[in-house]
Order: structure tokens, then C-alpha cells, then sequence
């Protein structure tokens, strides 16, 4: 799930950017500090938006620099377990498939793809069902429910686990035929029901 995150700071401006415009030297450095980080509480910060950077700042004994309080804003991305995403296949490997949601890549095992035996053909790229026939490749797209989240604190890598091994969860494609294969099967009861409820008037 993306947000959108108010926080405040304090930031230092170094006496070389002093004839700079405080907002974009304040940029720079929440830029610096926050974009790329992974945290446990904020999750994937992707952007830091919506700045206002106090024009009054404070210099401390020691230092020539100015430090100012700062308000602002981070776009972030926090996945949360058992939500239902979407994503594409970015990566095959013999032990399941990397989904990129978001800004980051979960894995999707392969005891987690489908109920069937399932083969890797390294050389095509290619997870395949052994009774179903039915293939995931590099560039597919996906719908999948978050079963597990770990993330790293302060900077450090996060690691997402996802499963498609439920109702109209997987391929987008094999979702599209589950629901026409259901929709057929209504339409073939609701036929009978009436051909029988005919026959007896």
C-alpha cells in the first residue's frame, strides 16, 4: 500500500549553500537522508515531497552551519500482510518467481504458485504445472495476496513473501478462465433449472 507520510525534522545547511534557496538545499539533504531507506515503521520510502523549510534556523557554538526545522513529506510503500496486489513477473528461478510490486521485488515460491507438481526449464525461463500445462514466464502479470513482510531496519533489506494458492488469486490470465469456467457452469445449471421447471408445466 502506498502513503503519503507527515514528518518533521531538523536539517543542516552548510555555509556554502547559505546563498541557495533554503527549500531546495533543504531537498537535497532530506533526499539524501531519507530516499531508498527501509524502515520498520515507514516501510520503502520512495520520495520525499511537499517541503517547507523554516526559514530561522539555529547555529550551534563550533559549527558554521545553520540548522532548521523542516516539514515535509515522504511517499512510501508498506506492504501489508494479506493484502492483495498486482505485479509483474521480473525474475524465474528454480525455486519460484520474483513479482515486482511497488518498488520492490516479493517471492513467490513455488510450493505457493499452484496445486500441481511444478517443473523449471531454466532454458526458457518457464515454471510449468504438470496436469495443469500451465506456464509462468518473465514478463507475466500476477495477482497475489502478501503472506509474509520483513522488513530491515534503518536502511537495511526488506524481504517479502507472496502466495497464489487461492480463489482467483495467480496469472491474470488463468483468473480470467477460472471466472468464465464458474460463469459456465452457472449458466448450465440455471438452464437445466429452467428446461426441468418447463417440462412440468
Amino acid at each position: 500500500m502506498f502513503k503519503l507520510v507527515a514528518l518533521e525534522d531538523t536539517i543542516r545547511i552548510p555555509p556554502e549553500k547559505f546563498g541557495e534557496a533554503i527549500d531546495t538545499v533543504g531537498y537535497e539533504q532530506l533526499k539524501m537522508k531519507y530516499e531508498g531507506m527501509i524502515d520498520g515503521e515507514l516501510g520503502y520510502v520512495i520520495a520525499v515531497t511537499k517541503i517547507k523549510v523554516n526559514p530561522f534556523g539555529k547555529i550551534i557554538p563550533g559549527d558554521g552551519a545553520t540548522f532548521h526545522k523542516v516539514k515535509f513529506s515522504l511517499l512510501t510503500f508498506f506492504p501489508k500482510i494479506q493484502e492483495v496486489v498486482e505485479g509483474e513477473v521480473v525474475e524465474i528461478a528454480d525455486f519460484g518467481a520474483f513479482i515486482r510490486i511497488g518498488p520492490v521485488d516479493a517471492l513467490l515460491h513455488v510450493s505457493q504458485l499452484m496445486d500441481d507438481y511444478i517443473s523449471h526449464d531454466e532454458r526458457q525461463g518457464v515454471l510449468m504445472g504438470k496436469e495443469t500445462k500451465r506456464k509462468l514466464t518473465t514478463g507475466d502479470h500476477v495477482r497475489v495476496r502478501i503472506t509474509a513482510v520483513s522488513l530491515g531496519r534503518g536502511g537495511g533489506s526488506g524481504k517479502i513473501g507472496v502466495t497464489a494458492r487461492q480463489p482467483f488469486l495467480g496469472k491474470i490470465e488463468w483468473i480470467k478462465k477460472d471466472i468464465e469456467k464458474i460463469e459456465g457452469v452457472k449458466a448450465a445449471k440455471t438452464k437445466e433449472t429452467e428446461t426441468a421447471g418447463s417440462s412440468e408445466t
